[in-house]
């Protein structure tokens, strides 16, 4: 909403705007009037929408023709005044301000008018028979008022309805000539109902219309107030109340009866509770808040973000099958302008037989989204109306931005729940299959996957010491002379190697010597396709040598050339090795140790599993 409002009065001479100006300053007409008034502002607290409001005069006798083209483009709202008992200035109106207003504003961004007949002291007779068929030729025109600068007669009211005009404008919302409501607006009202619609049922029951007039309204509805709501919209509109609620068309109905009957602010307020400026466009405000991010830290979903999300995914999850069909995303993304997820989602979280995503990679994805790009995740849970359902000030207070690495490392201890692993190797070495093993996909399954819906991202959880956490793995690819600090800013590294090439570990070698020879970020050594012979490498140590030698833990082997899914061993130990990087590598490498880490792992996985499935039969 606009912080101000500017008013500018214009007009033919002797139709009274400086009276007009001057009788609600002082609330009594004025002995002397002087050419034009000087400009005055109206604090916020003396205005019925709280803005501080500007009143700008106009004279012929005093400015000139550029003046008043300045005056024209610095306002917001301008009022033609004209005098009752003056044919002439009436048509003065058409014949010469509208088209001069008209002209010097964009066509795109018209400033709403208002046509004020002064003077209503001196007629018996109403000026709306003439002034009716002006109003219905220009849409411009949001409403006409009579009034009398000399007995004080709907002065306030002149300035409310030009103030009004301002911040609760007709034209985005409405359409005169075809009496509905405009596209834009039918679509910002549609986002609203479907976020207001917590089950998901295509109706808002009294609960959820409770909750929705509290949350735009500040109070709730009292019952037979609710009552009455859905009678009227019974009496006028088919299928408007459906199950004793309100559908989108009763939803929609109900507003244009707001906006006909010049309630425009009603409608206003619920879509800036929603977050839509003037132009029924979402915010950058609403959509991106501030949030600090001090280096060397990280971003993850707070515990109420994902409660949010799980009933976002319930109220989606219609079969009750813990997964999202390709209907039920498409129906989950209504209220976003596009579709933020591609099919290369697939392939970068946890699927179904069916290839669709489940409630653990559901909620995987807006975990990596989170971590990634904080900001697209911010925006993301705006458009699902986060902020609003939890009572927040923002969507920033789903988002916790982890302490510094340097500190956990300092306490040997962390807090965080997402841990980045870089995947390198050189092409062809098993990292892709690597990547998509962790989803549970064999080398048979891997190879269904189209080339362009491939991911260079896997995310999903592990469990160290019955702990859940989440793994994200990132493919970089092999193009030793240009790795970034992003491929290379991570909790954990794989190097992944193909035992049946032999100048694949060359790679592997070149990397760690360059780049983590000296870095205290912990390093692994994946043997991969261990189901094939293993060839002599053409580096001058072997890879266990070279493990040896830089007190590395030995080649892990990994094939995902199984019949069932391959095994998760190693990305528990990765996980682990993230969570602990200060440990020496001969507790790393005691089998106890890993033995402990991963206890429960398969446990926690498939308990976690029933438990969301018993909260689903409580629902």
């Amino acid at each position: 909403m606009r912080k101000d409002v500017r008013i500018l009065l214009v007009g033919e001479p002797k139709v009274g705007k400086t009276s007009l100006i001057m009788s609600l300053v002082s609330e009594e007409f004025p002995d002397e009037v002087p050419l034009r008034a000087e400009e005055i502002t109206i604090p916020a607290d003396v205005t019925p929408e709280r803005v501080p409001t500007h009143i700008v005069d106009y004279s012929e006798a005093e400015q000139s023709d550029e003046q008043l083209y300045q005056e024209i483009s610095k306002a917001n709202v301008i009022c033609i005044v004209y005098s009752v008992n003056n044919k002439k200035s009436i048509e003065k109106v058409t014949s010469h301000w509208i088209p001069l207003i008209n002209d010097r504003t964009d066509k795109d961004s018209r400033v709403p008018l208002i046509l004020v007949g002064n003077k209503s002291d001196l007629v018996e007779h109403s000026s709306m028979e003439t002034i009716l068929p002006i109003m219905n030729q220009y849409q411009d025109i949001e409403t006409c008022v009579e009034c009398s600068a000399k007995n004080l007669k709907n002065i306030s009211e002149l300035f409310y309805y030009a103030q009004k005009a301002v911040l609760h404008p007709t034209g985005p919302l409405y359409c005169p000539e075809e009496k509905e409501l405009k596209p834009s607006c039918i679509k910002s009202l549609t986002r609203i109902f479907k976020v207001s619609d917590l089950d998901n049922d295509g109706i808002l029951n009294d609960n959820e219309l409770n909750f929705f007039q509290r949350t735009c309204f500040n109070t709730p509805l009292a019952p037979q107030a609710l009552e009455d709501v859905k009678n009227v919209v019974r009496r006028n509109m088919a299928d408007g109340v459906q199950d004793n609620g309100l559908s989108l068309k009763g939803f929609l109905f109900l507003h244009t009866l707001f906006i006909q009957r010049g309630r425009h602010e009603t409608t206003w307020t619920v879509l800036r509770r929603f977050g839509y400026d003037d132009d029924l466009e979402l915010t950058q405000e609403y959509l991106f808040p501030m949030i600090k991010m001090p280096p060397d830290c990280t971003t993850e979903l707070n515990h109420n973000a994902y409660l949010f999300l799980q009933s976002v995914f319930d109220k989606h999850d219609k079969d009750r099958d813990c997964a999202l069909s390709p209907d039920e995303v498409k129906d989950l993304f209504k209220v976003f302008p596009y579709m933020p997820w591609g099919p290369d989602v697939n392939h970068t979280v946890c699927t179904n037989e069916q290839g669709w995503i489940t409630y653990q990679g559901y909620l995987s994805q807006w975990t990596l989204t989170t971590y990634l790009d904080v900001q697209r995740s911010l925006e993301y849970l705006g458009y699902l109306g986060y902020s609003i359902i939890y009572e927040q000030e923002s969507q920033a207070a789903a988002i916790t931005v982890t302490r510094n690495k340097r500190i956990d490392l300092q306490k040997k201890q962390t807090q965080r729940s997402v841990f980045r692993c870089n995947v390198l190797g050189g092409r062809g070495s098993g990292k892709s299959a690597f990547l998509q093993a962790f989803l549970g996909k064999n080398l048979q399954g891997q190879r269904r996957i189209r080339e362009d819906h491939k991911s260079f991202y896997a995310i999903s959880t592990t469990y160290v010491y019955g702990q859940e956490k989440y793994l994200l793995l990132h493919e970089v690819m092999p193009d030793f002379d240009f790795l970034s600090e992003a491929d290379l800013a991570c909790d954990v590294v794989c190097l992944v190697y193909d035992i049946n090439n032999p100048g694949s570990f060359e790679y592997c070698a070149k990397v760690y010597k360059q780049h983590f020879i000296d870095s205290k970020t912990p390093c692994v050594v994946i043997a991969a396709k261990s189901d094939l012979h293993e060839v002599r490498q053409h580096h001058s140590l072997s890879p266990h040598e070279f493990c040896r030698k830089h007190k590395l833990h030995p080649p892990q082997p990994f094939t995902c050339s199984t019949a069932e899914a391959p095994n998760k061993d190693i990305y528990t130990r990765l996980t682990t090795m993230a969570m602990y990087p200060h440990m020496a590598q001969a507790d790393l490498k005691n089998s106890t140790f890993w033995l402990r880490a991963s206890v429960g792992a398969t446990v926690f996985a498939v308990l976690g599993f029933a438990m969301y499935r018993a909260l689903l039969k409580q629902r």
